[in-house]
């Protein structure tokens, strides 16, 4: 990270972004430059510059940039360079990768923050399984979970850091989930298939749709991450599930052409779900439905099923 101040136009050549984004993000969401010299115009400090490449990397992953701006005005400042004398090593504190911010998440996330920065993977696992015990899969992935984990990607986003923070929080996260969905394994058929979409690689939001799913008692199938078209139609047309829920993290992996092949499948899918900020809802095909979050996933899984049982009753 440079120490001087920056023109609008050097920022923009850094970020690769337009002199006129950085107008607009600094008009609409108040990322702008925060050095004022009288009579000059105002320079863009490194702590900008920070939040500057938090917002353009989380635009780029997907995420609306109302909520990226949240996100990068939140982030902690940048640790300020140290000198060290020389012959001497500097090590950084018992937290070395800084803070993970978490918005307004409660005390709870905070701890889990901090238990991650430290890599306590038993505080970590200890913690989400009493969310998940107390509170059940969704509030625990809506008011933990997830603001932990975009809290270490902002914080990776700005210092390049924190994989190996990430790696743990992952791992510790996918267990507690399986063994969430390993509690309360529904009976009957399994009806919703979860899929990632082509080439994509998060699965740990469609690993939480699938215990939250077991947990309101609908039996489904996860084919996980990198599911090819090919595949996934052929798992549609062996097992007839009435849904289908497509998940993307990224623009790279969603691909409206996987909604439009599940839709003129043979066996085709009473309900098609684009989950994920992958997708952009100007570009779905008709009649495939976005759930804006977990919660409606669930509902939408929940209506489905109860919608067969009903036919089959009559």
């Amino acid at each position: 990270m440079v120490d001087e101040a920056l023109s609008a136009g050097a920022v923009a050549r850094r970020l690769g972004v337009a002199v006129t984004t950085l107008r607009t993000w600094h008009q609409r969401y108040g990322l702008g430059p925060s050095e004022h010299i009288p009579g000059h115009h105002r320079r863009y400090t490194p702590t900008d510059l920070a939040r500057l490449e938090i917002m353009r990397r989380l635009t780029a992953e997907g995420v609306s940039p109302a909520e990226a701006a949240r996100w990068a005005r939140q982030a902690p400042d940048p640790m300020p360079t140290e000198t060290v004398a020389p012959g001497r090593i500097h090590r950084p504190g018992r937290d070395g990768g800084g803070t993970i911010p978490v918005g307004r998440a409660g005390p709870a996330a905070r701890g889990l923050a901090r238990a991650a920065v430290r890599l306590d993977a038993a505080v970590i696992s200890e913690t989400i399984a009493h969310a998940l015990a107390a509170g059940g899969v969704v509030a625990t992935w809506e008011g933990l979970l997830r603001p932990v984990l975009a809290g270490i990607g902002e914080r990776h986003a700005a210092t390049a850091g924190l994989i190996e923070v990430e790696h743990l929080v992952s791992r510790c996260v996918s267990e507690a989930l399986a063994a969430a969905s390993r509690a309360k394994v529904p009976t009957g058929p399994a009806r919703i298939l979860l899929s990632c979409a082509d080439e994509e690689q998060h699965t740990l939001p469609l690993e939480a749709l699938a215990a939250a799913l077991a947990e309101a008692g609908v039996s489904y199938r996860t084919l996980g991450a990198r599911v090819p078209v090919a595949a996934l139609l052929e798992a549609v047309n062996r097992t007839g599930p009435a849904a289908v829920v497509l998940w993307s993290h990224t623009r790279a992996t969603a691909d409206p052409g996987q909604l439009s092949a599940l839709l003129a499948a043979p066996r085709r899918p009473l309900l098609v779900l684009a989950a994920g900020p992958g997708w952009r809802a100007d570009t779905l095909p008709a009649g495939v439905v976005r759930p804006i979050d977990l919660a409606e996933a669930v509902s939408l899984a929940v209506a489905v099923r109860d919608s067969l049982d009903q036919s089959r009753r009559d």
